[in-house]
């Protein structure tokens, strides 16, 4: 059984979304130095890396992040490949997929390429989810989005109409995969966010594997 890790590291290399704290770890204290321990210093926003976007961020009193349930964030997941040619997952992808019974669902777009080369920084460019996709995801009863850059949404667009309708129909958003050594099919999803408990609840960062 091969298992897949499918999540961006954490250092000062990784992009982040415009706007977001970056990343900074600090040695809090060494051993070199003649402490009893390493101990690091971890500063970067909840929306960092591979990360889960509860309700609570984009939608005041929604569930918070330690409140999600696990049972949408563990279970079977299908990937499914996008064009590279295309700049936005909608409808018509949805249907040519057949995604029909599936309830993970794991977008591999031409951004998980992005991974190899951090050093560029946030690309802007990056593949989203419409709208109306993610309209047609609610409709086949979906539970969870992944995909393989920093938002489901386009970049800077006026509305933020894809992540409230995820959200509000309950549907578990995961942001930051790399998936470029994963093939399309079906896996096993095991994607554990951090359980914050301070905040607004709005996400955190996760772990995510999957097992073939």
């Amino acid at each position: 059984m091969r298992i897949y890790d499918i999540s961006v590291p954490i250092s000062a290399a990784t992009p982040t979304y415009p706007g977001d704290p970056g990343v900074e770890i600090k040695q809090w204290t060494a051993i070199a130095n003649g402490n009893a321990a390493n101990v690091s210093l971890l500063h970067f926003g909840a929306h960092t890396a591979t990360h889960v976007d509860a309700p609570a961020h984009f939608i005041e009193g929604a569930r918070k992040v330690e409140q999600l349930s696990l049972d949408a964030l563990i279970g079977p997941a299908r990937v499914v490949l996008i064009p590279d040619d295309a700049d936005a997952i909608t409808p018509i992808h949805i249907t040519a997929l057949d995604l029909e019974g599936a309830t993970r669902v794991l977008f591999k777009t031409r951004n998980s390429a992005f991974w190899s080369n951090m050093t560029t920084g946030f690309r802007q460019d990056f593949t989203y989810i419409a709208p109306d996709a993610a309209r047609a995801l609610v409709e086949l009863g979906v539970r969870l989005v992944g995909i393989d850059y920093l938002s489901v949404e386009k970049f800077q667009t006026e509305r933020h109409e894809t992540h409230e309708i995820l959200l509000s129909n309950n549907i578990v958003i995961i942001e930051g995969l790399d998936l470029r050594e994963v093939s399309a099919g079906s896996y096993e999803l095991v994607c554990l966010p951090l359980k914050i408990a301070g905040g607004t609840g709005d996400g955190a960062p996760a772990r995510a594997v999957l097992r073939a």
